[in-house]
């Protein structure tokens, strides 16, 4: 084999390499996006749920008296409508 023939040899190992390590990081970046946008949605459920925790522990803490009980259910629905807005906001 000539020398010119062995630095094409090279040249094509290296250009296939480079194809290969192309695909892969493509790959890596598809896969990133994922967790990426699963963590947005794990975050999104995380504040959902930590915000009607906090609405239930209003609830208990309120729920002595029909007038206290009603005043809790006004915030809890200010609180649930407040979330909503949030959601569709991190959605967009």
């Amino acid at each position: 084999m000539t020398e010119l023939e062995t630095l094409e040899s090279s040249l094509n190992a290296l250009l296939s390499r480079y194809s290969s390590l192309q695909a892969d990081y493509q790959a890596l970046q598809e896969e990133n996006e994922r967790q990426r946008n699963e963590i947005l949605r794990t975050h999104s459920e995380l504040v959902a749920l930590q915000e009607q925790y906090k609405s239930l522990r209003i609830a208990k803490s309120l729920s002595g008296n029909p007038e206290q009980q009603e005043v809790a259910k006004r915030q809890l629905t200010n609180i649930i409508a407040q979330v909503d807005r949030a959601l569709e906001i991190l959605k967009q």
